[in-house]
Formats: structure tokens, C-alpha cells, sequence
């Protein structure tokens, strides 16, 4: 089990940059694959993006690929979320979630019911 908080949500105007953080407690987090998803209201959660254990291989969902960045630290226990060029439509909250799945299962690394572990979320607002 790990204990997800994510932090670093805010308000931010269209074109506008936020850096999420997703700090994780124990020490076996460098074991989980780490993903980012969201949801914005009335919609279901949808993934964002994934890191696999190292660090090295990662993933995007087409709507953020180019703009998002996800990156960890296993030394510091936390993953960040860099949100670049964020449109309205990137409005919802933001949970990261930890599974002890593989990167190379393909798509099963997208889906919600992979990871066992979430975070409380946290707010992201972008207004046009």
C-alpha cells in the first residue's frame, strides 16, 4: 500500500503553465508504475499519462501529448505533472494513482482499474 497527496492545482489563464506534484509515503514507491488521470465534471476520469518504475518510458493520451510532461523522482518519493500550453478543456481534477502492473502490459498501463492506489486530487482551473 502507499499513501498518495497531490499537490501544485491553482487557477491559470489559457497558455498559462502549473507544475503538479504527487508525493508518496513509504519506500517501495520506486516499485509502482505512476500514473496521472483526471476528471472534469460531468465527464468520467480519463488517463492523462504514465511513467513507468525507472523513469524511462512514459506515455500520453493524444489530447495532452506535446504539452504535459511526467517525470519522477524515486530518491524524493514523488512524481510531477508539468502542464504546458493548458486550453479550458484541461479543466478537472487531477488524481495520480500508483499499480504494481507493468508498463509493458500496453494498454492495460491506461486504464483506471489498473492502479489500486489514488490520491485525493487536486483542481486544476484554466480560464479563456
Amino acid at each position: 500500500q502507499v499513501h498518495l497527496v497531490e499537490s501544485g492545482g491553482g487557477l491559470v489563464q489559457a497558455g498559462g503553465s502549473l507544475r503538479l506534484s504527487c508525493a508518496a509515503s513509504g519506500r517501495t514507491f520506486s516499485t509502482y508504475l505512476m500514473g496521472w488521470f483526471r476528471q472534469a465534471p460531468g465527464k468520467e476520469r480519463e488517463f492523462v499519462t504514465v511513467i513507468s518504475r525507472s523513469g524511462m518510458n512514459t506515455d500520453y493520451a493524444d489530447s495532452v501529448k506535446g504539452r504535459f510532461t511526467i517525470s519522477r523522482d524515486n530518491a524524493k518519493n514523488t512524481m510531477y505533472l508539468q502542464m504546458n500550453s493548458l486550453k479550458p478543456e484541461d479543466t478537472a481534477v487531477y488524481y495520480c494513482a500508483a499499480s504494481t502492473g507493468s508498463f509493458w502490459s500496453g494498454y492495460d498501463r491506461r486504464l483506471s482499474g489498473q492502479y489500486a492506489n489514488w490520491g485525493q486530487g487536486t483542481q486544476v482551473t484554466v480560464s479563456s
